[in-house]
């Protein structure tokens, strides 16, 4: 039986991982080490809880782990980090594409607001979650969650509007 729950974990991890990952990613405001780090503990919190969650919503879950873990890593000082005045040199990358070009941009206007905002914002229109399950993931009322995600997109709207250039 125990090893039975034990397949059934790896296959889900096996099976979501890129899509979690890609949540934890945005969650963190692009920041890829962080978000492997939130991704780890949300997974091993899911571990524990495996037997009680694996025949009804392991994904909910995590992503409500996710989300929380987010906004209670943001709220964190210090990282354990030290900033530097100069960055170490990037290896030459080959052409790169608009959509990938895109993307950067967007995780960069996504880490400039608050921690709240972003993770109202990823679920309701990336996740594509109605503002119940918002609300209930970030554990507040479906007004705030609402509140969140519409200050969230007015402050990306000024974010990237003065890259935005009309077509025609």
């Amino acid at each position: 039986m125990e090893q039975t729950r034990a397949g059934e974990y790896d296959a889900f991890v096996a099976a979501r991982w890129s899509v979690l990952f890609h949540l934890a990613r945005l969650l963190t405001g692009g920041d890829r080490h962080r978000a492997e780090d939130l991704l780890q503990e949300s997974l091993v919190k899911l571990w524990f809880v495996w037997p009680k969650v694996a025949d009804e919503a392991p994904e909910a879950y995590v992503r409500k782990v996710l989300a929380r873990a987010a906004a209670r890593s943001a709220r964190r000082r210090w990282w354990g980090e030290r900033p530097v005045d100069e960055l170490p040199e990037v290896a030459a990358a080959g052409d790169v594409s608009a959509t990938v070009a895109e993307r950067s941009r967007l995780e960069a206007a996504l880490a400039q607001l608050s921690a709240q905002q972003r993770a109202a914002v990823v679920l309701r229109y990336y996740q594509d979650l109605p503002d119940r399950q918002v609300a209930e993931t970030l554990g507040c009322p479906v007004g705030t969650a609402r509140s969140h995600a519409a200050r969230g997109v007015a402050r990306l709207r000024r974010l990237l509007a003065d890259v935005i250039e009309p077509v025609g």
